[in-house]
């Protein structure tokens, strides 16, 4: 599992340690995953649109295929979404 952001290396170490993350962040500080994956583009929020990163999972296989993704996530349920389709797999 790896979570990818624009944020720098040092703002990932932090947020890590806070939350006792137990996997990779990713510092995309280019945007060139997030612009490889279609997810740096507008975004609104309270009537103001600006660029930044639409959130998505990506369920990618060992081969490196995408199976799945889900382009709103639902945090109350979106962990149990993601490990029933890793079952299917």
């Amino acid at each position: 599992m790896l979570g990818v952001s624009a944020d720098s290396a040092a703002r990932h170490d932090k947020f890590i340690d806070k939350f006792g993350l137990p996997f990779t962040l990713i510092a995309d500080e280019d945007k060139s995953i997030c612009e490889t994956y279609g997810v740096w583009g507008n975004k609104s929020f309270r009537g103001r649109t600006f660029l930044g990163i639409n959130r998505r999972t990506f369920l990618i296989d060992a081969d490196g295929v995408i199976r799945k993704i889900w382009p709103k996530v639902k945090v109350a349920v979106h962990a149990a979404e993601v490990l029933d389709a890793l079952d299917e797999l």
